[in-house]
């Protein structure tokens, strides 16, 4: 949380001090617990909400391959075969670079079966080795698509749309927020028949950038019946701030 701070005007309370300042009068405590109650009556505290609309610069794909086999070796094996063609795929025909593609998740674990004769037993294992793809030709995110289906990607697992650097639209939320954090304390001030002073305090939340998934669905089945190329749709994503604002009240 980021904030900024205006000191509130001193309080002078006069008092009477003996000579050399041996000795504070314990009414003195008393007036500035008082002045301090004064000081909290005359301030309003608002937040604000800045809200950007912005259209994503950035996909990120997670899209792998699970197998099934008798052993856990052979269904590594089978998945490591169409991860190496799927690897090839990304890096060679589109040429996405080493650094935007990372194992996301990888695991090999049995599955079970149950009988009243057996009880439970090992039925086979699967293997899934999933990728986190950064892509940013939107416009091609479809055809990427469909091209990992065919080298043999089964687990299209989700999309999701961001903007890529979200910091650069903060400065615009930012004046939405503080705006709407001065309406606000303006028709406080007005209904109170006061007048709206100095800023005393702001305190800003973290910007958000949210992000938008979407869902891949092809059938293998469709696409060599001629199906049209997927159509993916990134929309707009909303970079979000707030702001808590402390008002002297006149």
């Amino acid at each position: 949380m980021k904030m900024w701070m205006k000191p509130l005007g001193s309080v002078l309370i006069a008092g009477s001090l003996l000579v050399g300042g041996a000795a504070v009068p314990a009414s003195l405590g008393m007036n500035q617990a008082h002045a301090a109650e004064v000081v909290a009556m005359n301030v309003i505290n608002v937040a604000g909400k800045g809200e950007i609309k912005v259209t994503p610069d950035v996909a990120y794909l997670y899209i792998g391959v699970e197998s099934n086999a008798a052993t856990a070796a052979a269904a590594q094996k089978k998945t490591a075969t169409s991860m190496s063609k799927l690897n090839t795929l990304l890096k060679g025909e589109w040429k996405i670079a080493a650094k935007d593609i990372e194992t996301e998740q990888f695991n090999v674990s049995p599955n079970y079966t149950y009988s009243d004769d057996n009880g439970q037993t090992i039925k086979d294992y699967s293997s899934v080795h999933v990728l986190k793809v950064t892509y940013r030709d939107l416009d091609k995110l479809g055809q990427l698509l469909d091209a990992a289906s065919e080298a043999g990607a089964n687990r299209i697992q989700n999309i999701s749309f961001a903007a890529e650097n979200p910091d650069q639209y903060e400065e615009q939320a930012i004046a939405k927020a503080m705006s709407s954090a001065n309406k606000k304390a303006s028709a406080i001030a007005k209904s109170a028949n006061r007048t709206l002073g100095a800023i005393v305090s702001i305190s800003q939340d973290d910007a958000e950038a949210p992000i938008v998934y979407a869902q891949y669905e092809r059938a293998t089945a469709d696409m060599a019946a001629g199906a049209p190329p997927t159509s993916i749709e990134p929309g707009q994503i909303t970079v979000t701030t707030r702001l808590t604002v402390q008002y002297e009240m006149k």
